[in-house]
């Protein structure tokens, strides 16, 4: 059987903590910013952990040799 292979796109989008834990962007932060609030576009700004549901499988998309 041939090698898993790392899914580079989502390894652009996540960064995984020294902890473990695995970290994306909230979305709506990237155009049209001149209507959105300002209180809108802070709290865009700060990266929020992946949902407990999403871990397992994008932990096996980010390293498929299990080193995560």
């Amino acid at each position: 059987m041939p090698k898993m292979k790392t899914h580079k796109a989502t390894v652009k989008r996540l960064r995984v903590t020294s902890s473990g834990k695995i970290m994306r962007k909230r979305s709506g932060g990237a155009h049209l910013l001149a209507k959105k609030s300002s209180r809108f576009k802070r709290r865009v700004a700060v990266p929020v952990a992946v949902a407990p549901v999403d871990r397992k499988r994008l932990k096996k998309l980010i390293s498929p040799g299990g080193d995560v």
